[in-house]
């Protein structure tokens, strides 16, 4: 899709670039993803949106459930509200780790006519075929998300069976060589 195809009813409306990235490692460590990740707004004036926003305030959050995310939050309660025309990211499945959210925010996206963007493409939740697609990519996130914890756990297993896992120790103490 290209800017000239999206309705002036889009357009008027917010566009909110949300960034994100899991853990304070990646935010000290992987600038180029933030970089990309801010270069969106760009992209969102680029389609012709003149609001454009840009929530950072989950950067070193996961999105696994267990955490509160302010910017999130912010984010679907501007859906809500009707004001939002696009929701820009790079990864439309990042936007949430988990089923309950990530449809939760396409269900509302589809009511009042907001769009994904993410690199691949725009996409309209309330059309079948576009909720479909952002659907699989959510769930494929999931699943990815799931196996990858998986292997971490099973690595730890098998570590401990051969004796070779270890956790810190508090000051003073060392494990046994």
């Amino acid at each position: 899709m290209k800017r000239g195809e999206l309705p002036v009813s889009v357009l008027e409306r917010r566009a909110i670039v949300y960034v994100r990235q899991s853990t304070l490692i990646q935010v000290e460590g992987n600038l180029e993803s933030q970089r990309r990740q801010y270069e969106l707004a760009d992209r969102a004036r680029e389609f012709g949106f003149r609001d454009v926003v840009v929530i950072d305030d989950d950067l070193g959050v996961s999105a696994s459930g267990t955490s509160a995310r302010p910017g999130f939050e912010s984010l679907v309660a501007q859906i809500c509200e009707g004001i939002v025309g696009g929701v820009f990211c790079l990864e439309a499945s990042r936007l949430a780790r988990n089923g309950r959210d990530w449809h939760h925010l396409l269900e509302l996206c589809g009511l009042v006519g907001a769009r994904v963007f993410d690199v691949d493409g725009v996409y309209d939740p309330s059309h079948p075929n576009d909720r479909l697609l952002l659907g699989l990519k959510g769930t494929m996130s999931e699943f990815e998300l799931t196996l990858m914890r998986r292997r971490l756990l099973d690595a730890a297993l098998a570590k401990a069976r051969r004796g070779e896992l270890r956790f810190g120790v508090p000051i003073g103490l060392v494990w046994p060589s």
